[in-house]
């Protein structure tokens, strides 16, 4: 299944693209944990779904407390996950409170680049093929029609 791409108009004109079209991914499904689990095992596994699940739910928490430890973690191939922060700036240092210069806490992801894996923009972009979600819905549409004829 391609990358479905849907175009649409920026209508706010305090925007700096207003009035031009621009492409969204659109996302078909938000496919759980679970079902992710269940995904891993169907692979020609030995593991069964419930073995998928109790390790990525280990993987889970490990993860997150390596993170908020100030850890970045490597996850393999795919790349790595690290934390930043989001602050408002004050005038002077000592002006800066962790209890109220500090906004919000972000996880971050930053793709691998090696040879075999590379999840860069430019090498996904290769990878993937792309549609225009406008023209899956009017093909869906139309094979209605044929079929109700």
């Amino acid at each position: 299944m391609p990358v479905l791409i849907k175009v649409s108009k920026v209508t706010s004109p305090k925007s700096l693209g207003y009035g031009k079209h621009y492409g969204h991914v659109v996302t078909t499904k938000t496919m759980s944990y679970q079902e992710l689990c269940k995904h891993m095992a169907e692979h020609n596994s030995v593991y069964g779904e419930d073995v998928c699940l109790g390790v990525a739910n280990k993987l889970q928490s490990c993860m997150l407390e390596q993170l908020l430890e100030g850890k970045k973690v490597q996850f393999g191939e795919l790349g790595t996950f690290y934390l930043s922060v989001k602050t408002k700036g004050e005038e002077k240092e000592e002006d800066f409170n962790m209890g109220t210069s500090i906004q919000g806490l972000r996880l971050r992801f930053s793709p691998s680049r090696q040879d075999i894996n590379d999840l860069s923009s430019k090498t996904l972009k290769k990878r993937a093929s792309f549609m225009n979600a406008k023209d899956l819905i009017e093909a869906k549409a139309k094979k209605t029609q044929e079929g109700g004829e």
